[in-house]
């Protein structure tokens, strides 16, 4: 008996391998693998799934993204997070967090044109705040926005103020282990630990595995969801090698009035004669630290392309 197989649109919200979870716009939860050997889905795609029942389905196209993120090391790209309107990158005033990390993030964040908010967490360490706001007093001044937050001593208030930013919209976290991006996504989504478990039991993937990124919706009024939060895990490292020059450039938006007015058109900004960045750079117009950022991921997406 062949089982009949109906066609239905969701959204991926968790991958392992080439098995995925979709929640269908039924509200149903199915898991579904792809027929070739290759998947280019990732979390947060909009997909169309043939069901084929006991809750189990084949990806059967996947729709036009507005976006696509991706992490990259100096020998493949992968697929981050898909259909995202804005990055939420969690730091802390203690432990003291990557800068490079963060700057990483903004660049990628830049490439796929969506905003990014830096949360500034663990306020409620006293000792700690000023030498946490002297280094992002930077980005404030760079135009990103810095919401200053105390997870463990003001949940009411972060529950509120972040909500309010991020309804409607579909938000990706990122931050380093012990920033306390965990205990944020638990103040968003009450259920995200069961979700997670049983996430992992139809993926068959033990407690301590964990996919690249997963997708939570956040509430609902009737039958209206209010935007969704994709957690991505803590790492250290944000690749972004396949990343082409211009689009580095463009997570740089103090480098903006220097574009386009040095002495060569096709002046990479490193060491050529006439370069107005370079300049500025000396002039102290551009950071030091931050140019030193730009010019490492220049380095990285040229090796990336010659290899």
């Amino acid at each position: 008996m062949t089982t009949q197989q109906t066609h239905q649109r969701g959204r991926i919200v968790a991958a392992h391998g080439r098995h995925y979870v979709v929640v269908t716009e039924a509200r149903e939860r199915l898991v579904c693998f792809t027929r070739g050997k290759k998947s280019e889905a990732a979390c947060g795609d909009v997909v169309v799934v043939d069901g084929t029942g006991s809750g189990q389905g084949v990806l059967r196209s996947i729709e036009p993204r507005r976006n696509i993120l991706s992490r990259s090391n100096g020998f493949r790209t992968k697929l981050l997070a898909a259909n995202v309107d804005q990055i939420a990158i969690v730091v802390a005033t203690s432990p003291p967090f990557s800068e490079e990390l963060l700057g990483r993030t903004l660049v990628a964040a830049a490439s796929i044109d969506v905003r990014a908010r830096i949360l500034l967490n663990k306020m409620d360490l006293v000792d700690k705040v000023d030498a946490a706001r002297d280094t992002l007093k930077l980005y404030a001044t760079l135009g990103y926005a810095v919401d200053e937050i105390s997870i463990r001593t003001n949940a009411a208030e972060v529950t509120g103020h972040t909500a309010q930013h991020f309804r409607n919209l579909t938000t990706l976290l990122v931050g380093q282990s012990g920033m306390g991006k965990s205990s944020l996504l638990n103040l968003l989504v009450p259920d995200a630990q069961a979700a997670t478990r049983e996430i992992s039991e139809a993926l068959q993937t033990g407690k301590h595995t964990t996919t690249d990124a997963r997708l939570y919706l956040l509430s609902t009024t009737g039958d209206v969801t209010e935007g969704a939060v994709i957690d991505t895990p803590g790492f250290q490292e944000f690749g972004l090698a396949h990343l082409t020059p211009g689009e580095v450039e463009r997570g740089f938006p103090e480098m903006t009035p220097f574009l386009g007015h040095c002495r060569f058109a096709n002046c990479t900004h490193l060491h050529e004669p006439g370069c107005t960045v370079l300049e500025a750079r000396d002039r102290g117009d551009i950071t030091a630290r931050r140019y030193d950022l730009f010019a490492k991921l220049t380095r990285e997406s040229s090796t990336f392309r010659d290899r």
